[in-house]
């Protein structure tokens, strides 16, 4: 089977970090051949440089790459820009496509969106909430495919270095992209701000980039408790150094991220936005309202507090795991492309 991947994104988010995640998996199968239409200085293409049989090819925009496509079966569009470019693709060479939608967001009502999602031959969701966005369109039937953990390595010994630099203190860890109308970091610092005195063992790292940085950073310049460490590599060290884990997203996908914290045993506060309750759902980890930095300030302290919640909670969230295995999501996706091919 021959197939185009198309991920047209700038950086390197959830979405990018997901497509990586799927053709590496495929990569595994000797009867799949795969391409990725991407940018010329797509994060992916170092990501990937070292996945067997695949290919790529160059496209900085909607229009470009198309007749540089060698011979392909079905082709997978990973974001917005993607499907117009398979849309695009379709027109030209009756290529059949699919997508994924990753984003929570309304779907505008314009023509370009009706044309291309009523013509993919199948339109796929990440989370139950976008299942219900796309169905509701009536642009054709979504599918359900979680976002799956991307088995991210850590070292213990750099974790130790890690909680060394905050000694005898509990590390209450975010990552996510520094946009705080999606991630909703200034809840973070509300907290951050309450607990300083009452609880001082407690310290918050953050790691992720973005928009808001330089904002983010000067509101929480007067706290001693919090600290802002940007982009890490070696996020699954981070991970480990851990021991509570906040997710308050003010809207989300799905929020993969979650699954690689669920992996590596850390309990999770993350709020009920978006696809979230998909997997954080009060037995997996606790729920709070989004927007609300008393019920985020509230569950940390619940949780700290509470050691046998701890241990509940990881338990319960490992065993929700296997449906957002990479093994899964590449097996559930094979089975679309066939169908897609023989139809």
């Amino acid at each position: 089977m021959h197939i185009t991947h198309v991920n047209l994104a700038k950086g390197f988010r959830g979405g990018e970090r997901q497509t990586a995640i799927l053709i590496t998996e495929l990569s595994k199968n000797k009867d799949i051949s795969q391409q990725l239409v991407c940018r010329k200085d797509s994060p992916l293409r170092d990501h990937l440089s070292k996945v067997q049989n695949l290919k790529f090819i160059d496209a900085n925009h909607q229009l470009c790459g198309h007749f540089s496509v060698k011979k392909t079966d079905i082709i997978h569009a990973h974001e917005a820009k993607a499907v117009h470019w398979a849309f695009l693709q379709h027109l030209l060479k009756k290529t059949p496509y699919i997508l994924t939608r990753r984003v929570d967001t309304p779907i505008k009502k314009k023509l370009l969106n009706k044309l291309t999602y009523s013509n993919a031959s199948r339109r796929i969701a990440i989370s139950r909430l976008i299942k219900e966005i796309i169905n509701e369109k009536g642009w054709g039937d979504a599918d359900l495919i979680f976002s799956t953990k991307g088995d991210l390595a850590y070292d213990d010994d750099s974790s130790k270095l890690i909680r060394m630099q905050f000694k005898n203190k509990k590390l209450v860890g975010h990552i996510g992209a520094l946009v705080d109308r999606h991630k909703g970091q200034k809840l973070i610092i509300e907290s951050a701000h309450k607990l300083e005195k009452t609880h001082p063992h407690l310290h918050f790292l953050c790691l992720g980039e973005g928009r808001d940085q330089t904002e983010l950073m000067k509101l929480s310049q007067q706290l001693n408790n919090i600290s802002w460490l940007g982009f890490k590599d070696n996020i699954g060290d981070y991970i480990n150094a851990f021991d509570y884990f906040i997710f308050p997203s003010r809207n989300e996908g799905l929020g993969s991220t979650l699954l690689d914290v669920i992996d590596a045993g850390v309990p999770i506060i993350a709020s009920d936005a978006g696809g979230i309750p998909d997997i954080i759902n009060g037995t997996t980890g606790i729920s709070i309202p989004s927007n609300d930095p008393q019920a985020l300030t509230e569950a940390i302290i619940k949780l700290d507090s509470d050691t046998k919640l701890q241990q509940e909670l990881v338990s319960n969230a490992k065993k929700h795991l296997f449906e957002f295995s990479p093994q899964y999501c590449a097996q559930k996706y094979l089975e679309i492309y066939n169908i897609t091919r023989k139809n």
